[in-house]
């Protein structure tokens, strides 16, 4: 269980035009868990890393 917020949080934005879900499914073969925060109908993917550093892959722009 996490215990304190991340010193950096980044957001990712793919290139206009990326699929969304081949690049979380990219990041996830790289080490990457889904991360479910009680997020409904938004337009970005919450992401940990293997050390549990969270980040958002949002929608590509």
């Amino acid at each position: 269980m996490k215990t304190v917020w991340n010193r950096v949080h980044l957001d990712l934005r793919p290139y206009p035009g990326d699929d969304l879900e081949a690049e979380a499914a990219r990041l996830r073969t790289l080490g990457a868990t889904a991360i479910d925060l009680g997020q409904s109908d938004v337009p970005w993917t919450v992401l940990a890393d293997p050390e549990g550093n969270e980040f958002c892959l949002l929608a590509p722009g």
